[in-house]
């Protein structure tokens, strides 16, 4: 078992974890130490767990599955027909989790009532978004894909299919007055927690609001104000383009140049030319 840990927070971690047991190898009991919500990118397995509403015995878990597992509780994991899986599985404390269960209508329990949902194409989108951002190592994207993640599970759970209420006038109010902000420190490092405090609510609940409000999630915002900036500063001077990228907020050149050239089109040295 090898085990990534790719971002962490107050009460929330994403790893990467890739299995290389097979057949051969014996199965042995496990316990999960955090609320569980883990989506299978490869292999396959046997998951096993005494807990869950008419799953339990063994599931085989294939790519686009997602595995659930409450606080504390026992399971086992085996590989009785093929080698290795791998799987990014996103922890949660229970109380962390519980915010995400509050914000989503119809949830009705604190535990997850399920060992695990097959692979759904309403989930298809959103761990091919946490795998990619996995891909290029970008935590604020993973943080927003696994928080995400967690809502639709939750609602999945639920049997929610109804449309969610809109924005209240005090929830704009409050993702106005982050959009502000973000215009004027876009060049530093805003983590979702901390904007999240600035309106005075969970993450789960401020991503889901913001999106509702702006049309993107914040870090998606984030990076189109940064792009923008830089965009215009490549317009109006001369200066090299790193010292461009560093002042818009981003880490380092080759990372500008890729999102610069996705966005616009064109590279940044030849969009200063164009322009």
């Amino acid at each position: 078992m090898q085990v990534e840990t790719l971002a962490s927070g107050a009460g929330w971690c994403i790893q990467d974890i890739r299995c290389s047991a097979g057949p051969r190898d014996r199965p042995f009991e496990e316990q999960h130490q955090s609320v569980c919500v883990a989506a299978v990118l490869g292999g396959s397995f046997q998951y096993r767990t005494a807990q869950g509403a008419g799953q339990r015995g063994a599931a085989t878990l294939a790519p686009g599955a997602i595995l659930l597992g409450n606080h504390g509780q026992c399971y086992e994991c085996g590989h009785e027909h093929v080698q290795g899986d791998r799987c990014l599985s996103f922890l949660f404390d229970p109380g962390d989790f519980e915010t995400i269960l509050s914000a989503t209508p119809g949830a009705q329990s604190a535990t997850l009532p399920l060992t695990h949902l097959p692979p759904l194409m309403q989930l298809t989108p959103v761990i091919a978004a946490a795998e990619l951002a996995r891909a290029e190592g970008d935590p604020g994207r993973l943080e927003e894909a696994g928080l995400e993640l967690a809502g639709k599970v939750a609602g999945l759970l639920a049997g929610n299919g109804r449309p969610r209420a809109a924005p209240t006038s005090r929830d704009t109010r409050r993702i106005a007055s982050v959009l502000r902000r973000i215009e004027s420190e876009a060049h530093d490092r805003l983590s979702l927690a901390e904007l999240a405090r600035d309106a005075a609510m969970s993450r789960y609940h401020f991503l889901r609001i913001f999106r509702d409000v702006v049309g993107l999630t914040p870090h998606q915002f984030i990076l189109r104000t940064r792009l923008h900036n830089a965009a215009i500063a490549l317009h109006r001077s001369a200066r090299p383009i790193l010292d461009i990228a560093l002042d818009a907020g981003f880490a380092d050149l080759s990372t500008f140049n890729r999102r610069f050239r996705a966005t616009m089109g064109t590279t940044p040295s030849r969009y200063r030319r164009r322009h």
